[in-house]
């Protein structure tokens, strides 16, 4: 049986319709075969991972509506009932598993509506807890723009000092992994790209406390992913960015600049072609061109439905933690 649990607040959500599937919360079909039942006292445990996923389904950043989307893994064979709850709340939900749900079977867990509210607790995260007897939680989905965290609340920690360099370096790399990981199982993304603008300071190792997220990241812009061929992710790797930056990408991407050209790319290991579309990663701002790099012109949306990139980055820290430092070289210039 599974639970899902919010960390903070208490929220409203939403029913979702059940046509003729398994794959639905608190519902089932006549024609489905009938999964086993655990009860109120569970005594297996069916899932081995829960993985929860955000998306944003209003253009606002609050008062904001979002979807929690669930992958659970490692579930037996055959239909499978599962109970869960936000954490932080206490009514128990069920779902129905199909027979053939795969290696991760992924759906819709609930549908939130946020406000800013400056007279209680702030609602700034969700966690999923799943109703069985090692009482496994999900990863935790942080989102500051509908309020701020306590003052003492931490967000994982580093293992070391993850440094900013002057074109970008360690800390950007880190803020990429963070984006694609954000977006990449909703949105199909391969690949992110972060300027060095706003950064303020390195990300001390220990601890990460608001502060340093905010330092990392003020803006709280929403995760976006737009779809460009690979020339003209060349053309726009290779601009020359008056103050030294570069753009500097997630883990999947390596690059090399060379006479003001990209000479060398490569994404998740194979060469990139001219022709190839790609699904990037970033904030709205950088691709609107307001980042130091120029707007992204004939590129093509695919996802609107990004967190906040403060509560991104946050996201990553806690389910990582304690993060080492990337490498820093992903670009090289020559």
């Amino acid at each position: 049986m599974v639970v899902i649990a919010l960390a903070s607040g208490i929220f409203v959500p939403a029913a979702y319709a059940a046509p003729k599937s398994w794959n639905t919360v608190s519902a089932s079909t006549s024609d489905a075969d009938t999964p086993p039942e655990q009860g109120d006292d569970p005594t297996q445990n069916l899932v081995q991972k829960l993985t929860i996923h955000f998306e944003r389904i209003t253009a606002s950043k609050c008062p904001l509506t979002f979807k929690i989307h669930g992958s659970f893994e490692g579930l037996p064979a055959g239909p499978q009932v599962i109970q869960y709850r936000l954490v932080g709340t206490e009514e128990w939900k069920t779902i129905n598993v199909p027979a053939h749900h795969g290696a991760v079977f992924t759906t819709v867990l609930e549908t939130l509506g946020w406000e800013w509210d400056w007279e209680t607790t702030a609602k700034t995260s969700v966690q999923v807890e799943i109703r069985q007897p090692n009482g496994l939680t999900s990863n935790t989905l942080y989102y500051f723009k509908c309020g701020s965290p306590g003052a003492e609340e931490t967000f994982g920690a580093t293992a070391e000092n993850i440094g900013l360099t002057a074109s970008g370096g360690p800390l950007v790399e880190l803020v990429a992994d963070a984006y694609l990981d954000a977006v990449q199982a909703l949105s199909g993304a391969e690949v992110a790209l972060v300027s060095r603008y706003g950064f303020r300071t390195d990300l001390d190792a220990g601890p990460v406390t608001y502060e340093e997220l905010w330092n990392t990241r003020p803006a709280g812009l929403a995760v976006d992913v737009n779809a460009m061929t690979g020339a003209q992710l060349k053309k726009l790797l290779a601009y020359p960015n008056p103050s030294g930056w570069v753009l500097t990408p997630s883990a999947s991407l390596r690059y090399t600049l060379e006479g003001g050209a990209v000479t060398e790319i490569t994404l998740n290991g194979a060469p990139v072609t001219d022709t190839q579309v790609i699904k990037v990663a970033a904030n709205y701002m950088l691709m609107g061109g307001w980042e130091g790099f120029p707007q992204w012109e004939g590129s093509t949306t695919v996802y609107r439905g990004g967190p906040d990139d403060t509560g991104a980055l946050a996201s990553y820290i806690v389910k990582n933690s304690p993060v080492g430092a990337p490498e820093g070289d992903r670009v090289t210039i020559r």
